[in-house]
Formats: structure tokens, sequence, C-alpha cells
């Protein structure tokens, strides 16, 4: 049988490895999966979001800045329409560029992490008999999935 599991780079890994040599079981293959690469775009495309807008701010302070410019717009020439789309105008690109600067800073920081870290897959080869203490060790030491395969010898 082969038995499959993932689990975190951490020390209960170790202590399955551990545990299951224990067992007189020598045919473990431990492999580690890459991260992705920790590519931060500027601006999202139609096919790849990463959940961050860049309009967000923007439309808040176009509100924020329309509804006074507004109120005063009776006051002075041009009227309050007027005045309140150049309040709603200078408040999202004003939103608009402290979320750009933002996330350039964010980019040359590279402090962003995407996810969480690479995982590790387990591929134990053990016999029919050895299957249910494996099991119960690696569900012990958290394993985050498990399969079992039979294989034909």
């Amino acid at each position: 049988m082969q038995i499959y599991a993932t689990f975190d780079h951490s020390i209960q890994l170790e202590l399955v490895i551990a545990k299951v040599e224990k067992l007189g079981i020598r045919h473990i293959f431990a492999v580690p999966l890459d991260n992705p690469p920790e590519e931060l775009k500027l601006f999202d495309s139609i096919h790849r979001s990463d959940g961050d807008s860049l309009i967000n701010k923007g439309m808040f302070l176009a509100v924020i800045f329309s509804v006074p410019a507004a109120s005063r717009g009776f006051i002075l020439e041009w009227g309050p329409i007027y005045w309140g789309l150049i309040g709603a105008a200078f408040g999202f690109c004003l939103g608009v560029l402290i979320d750009v600067l933002l996330r350039i800073k964010k980019i040359k920081n590279k402090k962003r992490i995407r996810g969480k870290k690479a995982e590790v897959v387990l591929i134990i080869e053990c016999g029919e008999e050895e299957v249910k203490q494996v099991e119960r060790i690696l569900w012990e030491h958290f394993a985050f999935g498990l399969a079992k395969i039979k294989t034909s010898e």
C-alpha cells in the first residue's frame, strides 16, 4: 500500500517520519512543494485579481469631498453642481493616488505573503497490516489530507 499525506514544514512532520521508521518502514519519501512566485502587479486584469481594488478609497473620498463642495457651491459663482463634480473628481483622484502609492510601497517592500507557506507531500509505502497504525500516526500529527492506494506487487 502507498499512503500519501500532506503536512506543513513543521516538527510534526519530523515526528511522523521518526514514528513510522520505528515501525520498521523504510520506504518513506517526502517531497516539499514550491511556493508560487511573488508577483505583485499594480493593476488587475480580467483573468487575474488579487482582491485589492484601486478605486475603493477613490469612491469613498469622492463622496466625502463632493458633499461639502456642493454645499459651498450655493455660495460660490459656478453653483452647486459644478462644485460637487469638482469635489468628487478631486476626492476620487486623491483616493486613487493614495491606493497607488500604498501599492507601490507594498511592491517595493515585498512584505506581502501570498497565502500559506508551501506544504510537504509525504509518501509512505507499507504493508496492508501496517496501514491502520501509519494512518493513526498521520492523523495524530495533524496531516492536512490522506490518501491510500493499493499497489500491485
